[in-house]
């Protein structure tokens, strides 16, 4: 049976907050973040959402405050991802996060990461600031780049290998810093390894 991918808003703060949700709200979740030039629509286009429903994960793609059709929120970054998790009861979930939206996961690992089953970073902002923060964090992570990105280069993955003991990386050939726009297969596939190999 096919899962429905269904668009759906929360209020925060007296504003509408969008995202996308697909699968059984039991099953085990993970919640999709996006870069700066994208929102959560981009998922369901390159078939992520459709990829890891199939899978029998619950998904839940958000537009973040001030992308795609979200207001913009007062809220710090890591308060914002606090009351989302919250509100949709997203608890041990595995959280994917690209480029800009590492302003968001970043701190929200270094905070809560009581309350995260896994981390899939795909070439995040904010590593370098962050890494002695992030150093010992045990949680499973996967460190995933375009070997040609020229905005968050590969050796930043290195970083995360070096302070995260628990942390792999994959380098995705001939794709830039959107990975999974230009190798999507390839995205899909490591994601979904790392997904399964999960306790």
């Amino acid at each position: 049976m096919k899962s429905p991918i269904i668009s759906q808003s929360i209020q925060m703060k007296n504003k509408n907050i969008h995202y996308l949700e697909a699968g059984q709200p039991d099953a085990p979740s993970v919640l999709l973040l996006h870069g700066a030039s994208f929102r959560a629509k981009t998922w369901e286009e390159i078939g992520t959402i459709k990829q890891l429903t199939n899978q029998n994960y619950r998904v839940v793609a958000v537009d973040l405050p001030g992308y795609g059709t979200s207001a913009t929120i007062s809220d710090e970054p890591v308060q914002f991802l606090v009351k989302l998790t919250d509100n949709l009861q997203l608890h041990n979930t595995v959280i994917v996060s690209p480029s800009m939206s590492g302003r968001y996961s970043l701190p929200f690992l270094i905070q809560h990461h009581e309350s995260v089953r896994g981390f899939v970073a795909v070439a995040p902002v904010g590593i370098l600031k962050m890494a002695e923060k992030l150093e010992g964090i045990q949680i499973p992570t996967l460190a995933i780049w375009g070997s040609n990105d020229q905005i968050v280069p590969p050796s930043q993955a290195d970083i995360l290998i070096q302070t995260m003991p628990n942390c792999q990386k994959a380098i995705l050939k001939n794709a830039g810093h959107a990975c999974y726009l230009k190798a999507p297969n390839k995205f899909h596939e490591n994601l979904i390894q790392f997904l399964k190999s999960l306790k």
